[in-house]
C-alpha cells in the first residue's frame, strides 16, 4: 500500500474506490469511520490534511524518524504511520497482525526499525500496550527503547499511562479522527496549526481538517463539530467522552469517563467501562463493567470512590466484574455491547 499511498499524495490516483464528484476530487485518500454513533461514512482527505500532520506530528515529536505499523491500515491511525514515512522518506516497519497480536511479535518487528540510524516512533492502541506493559519481557523492552510511541483510538486508563511512564516508555496520548487526519491533540496541547473551542462540545479548526463526507453536497467548512464533550483548561483540552454516552439519571447528567476514572483509582482495578441502562424509576442508572487484576475490590468500595470523587448521583447501582472488555474498530470498547450485558 506504501507505493500506491506515496502516489496519491504526489496527485496520482486517490486511494478510494469508485468515481469522485465536484468536491471529492479534491481527495487523496477516503477512510471509514468506525460508526460509534451510527452508520459508518467515508471520510475523504486530501494531501494537504495527511501531510501537514504527519509534518506537525514530528515536530512535537522532536523530528523525523523510522515508524513501526502496528495498526491496520483500514484505519487514519495505521494510515498516518504511513503518510509519517513517506513524509520522512524512511521505510516503515510492519508488525504482522494476522494472527492477532503478541509481544514477542511485537519485538521481532522492532528490532529492525530500531537498527535504523535517527528516531524511532510507533502507534498503538490501549489495549496493545497494555499486553506489553503487563507482559514485560523482550516486548516491552523494545518499547521502551522507541522515542516516542503514540497511544489513540480509544481512553487509556490513568494506571496504565502511570504505569507505562514509570517503566521508561515515551507514551503521548493522543486525540483525533478521520475528520482530523488523525492525532491532532497529544498530550492534551493542539499541534501546530491546530485551533480548539468548546460549549461543551469540542470543536476543531486546522489545516488537518477532512474535505468532508463521501456523497454529502457540501464539504466541511471552517470548523469541525466533534460530538465529543471536553473543556480547556491553561490551553490544555480535557476530553469527557462522547456527548451520546452521558448518562441522565434522575434528572442529573453523568459523563462516564469521570466515573471511569475514579473507578481505575481504585486498586485491582485495571479498567473500566460505564454506560447507562433504561430504568423504569430513574430513567437510567449508572452501570459499570470493572475489568480486575491482582485482587477484586468490593462493590461498596467502588461506590464510596465514585461518590467522593464525582458524586452521588454517580455512584453505579449496577455493578459487574468481567475478563475483558469487548472491543471495537481500533481497540475502541464497544459500549453497546457492554450496556445489552446488562440487560
Amino acid at each position: 500500500m506504501l507505493d500506491e499511498l506515496r502516489a496519491a499524495l504526489s496527485g496520482g490516483e486517490p486511494l478510494v474506490e469508485g468515481p469522485l464528484d465536484g468536491w471529492e476530487k479534491r481527495a487523496a485518500i477516503g477512510v471509514s469511520t468506525s460508526g460509534s454513533t451510527g452508520e459508518p461514512k467515508t471520510v475523504l482527505l486530501d494531501a494537504e490534511a495527511l501531510t501537514t500532520s504527519a509534518e506537525a506530528t514530528h515536530e512535537r515529536l522532536g523530528g523525523a524518524g523510522t515508524w513501526l505499523l502496528a495498526l491496520p491500515t483500514s484505519h487514519i491511525a495505521g494510515i498516518q504511520v504511513l503518510v509519517r514515512s513517506v513524509v520522512a522518506g524512511t521505510a516503515p516497519g510492519v508488525l504482522d497482525m494476522s494472527k492477532g497480536f503478541r509481544a514477542m511479535g511485537f519485538a521481532q518487528a522492532a528490532r529492525p526499525v530500531l537498527a535504523e540510524p535517527g528516531r524511532h516512533y510507533t502507534a498503538l492502541v490501549p489495549t496493545q500496550l497494555s499486553r506489553l506493559v503487563i507482559g514485560e519481557g523482550p516486548g516491552l523492552e523494545a518499547l521502551r527503547q522507541f522515542d516516542g510511541v503514540l497511544i489513540g483510538g480509544a481512553a487509556t486508563p490513568p494506571k496504565l499511562l502511570q504505569q507505562a511512564r514509570a517503566l521508561g516508555v515515551q507514551v503521548v496520548t493522543t486525540y483525533g479522527m478521520s475528520e482530523t487526519a488523525g492525532g491532532c491533540v497529544y498530550d492534551g496541547v493542539p499541534l501546530t496549526g491546530v485551533t480548539l473551542r468548546t460549549d461543551d462540545v469540542i470543536e476543531i479548526s486546522g489545516p488537518v481538517l477532512a474535505l468532508g463526507y463521501r456523497g454529502n453536497p457540501d464539504p466541511f467548512g471552517e470548523w469541525f463539530r466533534t460530538g465529543d464533550l471536553g473543556r480547556l483548561r491553561d490551553g490544555r483540552l480535557e476530553v469527557l467522552g462522547r456527548a451520546d454516552d452521558v448518562i441522565v439519571t434522575g434528572g442529573e447528567k453523568v459523563p462516564p469517563v469521570l466515573v471511569e476514572r475514579a473507578l481505575a483509582t481504585v486498586d485491582g482495578v485495571l479498567e473500566a467501562c460505564v454506560v447507562g441502562v433504561r430504568d423504569d424509576e430513574w430513567g437510567q442508572v449508572v452501570a459499570a463493567a470493572v475489568v480486575t487484576r491482582g485482587g477484586t475490590p468490593s462493590v461498596d468500595e467502588l461506590k464510596a470512590v465514585v461518590t467522593e470523587q464525582v458524586g452521588r448521583v454517580a455512584a453505579p447501582k449496577l455493578v459487574r466484574f468481567v475478563h475483558e472488555l469487548p472491543l471495537r474498530g481500533p481497540g475502541k470498547v464497544d459500549r453497546t455491547a457492554v450496556a445489552d450485558s446488562f440487560r
